[in-house]
């Protein structure tokens, strides 16, 4: 009897560690597809955007397009640009929506897809990220001065922005629904498992943050299901004393521009 139990015993404890190992060997090959969620276009497709706008296309090399949106304002001589780096999903389109928040100050706002996403094309590694980003940057500094630029991210775009501004001068940072790490997010969820080992992507926000000098404003909501606000609360160590955490109290991860709190402030950082 007690070897009976103690077979079944091996038996089970075999079939759990079978299921563990599986399940990282999952998490390792499969992560492109759990966190980001792209949607392709052809090149010959065209974009709806009901307001004005300019399409370019830089290659990159003989595999890479990168593809930019520009949406301009009704001034012959907008005051600058901001470079708005998109969340995880979808493609420009999905964000065009918040392009008038910043037109409507005369900031022209420029757009790009990452790797895979809308008419964009190429490899997608945590790399190709940063350096397109610097491309975008590259080709707003031969129109704008760095005291005319925002840099501005959401979601997964928060830390290609916080990098950015780690290396590039501008005049202002803005974060929402920033993260501390990627790992530490993905933590939430798998905890049973050494993410920081297993993950390729390291999209450490923290460590870029505590490098940025110019102004910085983080916008995270208290309800936010995807990135918890515990999470984004972590980046306030690497916050100098000009920089702002706004609390939008009730917020979630897609709707912080349903709240007054996000426009007005806003609205002050642009005018």
């Amino acid at each position: 009897m007690l070897s009976f139990r103690k077979k079944k015993w091996k038996k089970w404890l075999t079939i759990i560690v079978t299921l563990y190992v599986l399940g990282g060997i999952a998490i390792y090959f499969l992560q492109d597809y759990v966190l980001f969620h792209p949607l392709p276009m052809r090149k010959s497709e065209k974009f709806s955007f009901t307001q004005p706008h300019k399409e370019f296309n830089i290659p990159i090399n003989r595999g890479s397009n990168l593809n930019i949106i520009q949406f301009t304002t009704p001034d012959s001589l907008p005051k600058g640009v901001v470079l708005y780096f998109h969340g995880n999903k979808n493609n420009i389109s999905w964000y065009a929506r918040y392009a008038p928040y910043f037109t409507k100050h005369s900031y022209e706002v420029w757009m790009m897809d990452y790797p895979g996403y809308g008419k964009s094309t190429g490899d997608f590694n945590e790399q190709t990220l940063y350096d397109w980003a610097e491309q975008v940057y590259k080709f707003a500094r031969s129109r704008f001065g760095a005291d005319s630029i925002v840099i501005y991210g959401k979601s997964l775009g928060t830390c290609i922005a916080t990098q950015l501004a780690s290396t590039k001068n501008c005049k202002r940072l803005i974060l929402e629904t920033p993260y501390y790490s990627i790992t530490s997010v993905a933590r939430r969820y798998l905890f049973m498992y050494p993410v920081d080992w297993l993950f390729r992507y390291k999209l450490t926000e923290g460590e870029f943050l505590k490098r940025v000098e110019v102004p910085v404003t983080l916008f995270h909501g208290t309800d936010d299901g995807i990135i918890p606000y515990s999470n984004a609360s972590r980046l306030k160590e690497f916050m100098k004393n000009k920089d702002e955490f706004v609390s939008i109290e009730g917020g979630s991860h897609n709707d912080l521009y349903n709240f007054p709190l996000t426009i007005k402030k806003l609205d002050s950082l642009l005018r």
